[in-house]
């Protein structure tokens, strides 16, 4: 694979459990609080945050 490539994965240095919201913010190029906000509020809103995170945190690879 070309080192331009932008993939997906969990970050190992910006996580507080599992890496998914820093991986996600790095992908997107985002302050990753604003990720872990808005999984916040699909928890607390519709419930399907908690399900979306263990889903990612199984199958978004960790970086290298």
């Amino acid at each position: 694979m070309a080192d331009d490539v932008k993939r997906l994965t969990r970050s190992r240095e910006n996580k507080v459990i599992a890496g998914v919201c820093g991986g996600v913010g790095e992908y997107f190029n985002i302050d990753p609080v604003i990720v872990r906000i808005i999984m916040l509020m699909a928890f607390f809103g519709a419930g399907v945050g908690l399900i979306a995170y263990i889903i990612a945190w199984i199958i978004v690879p960790e970086e290298e």
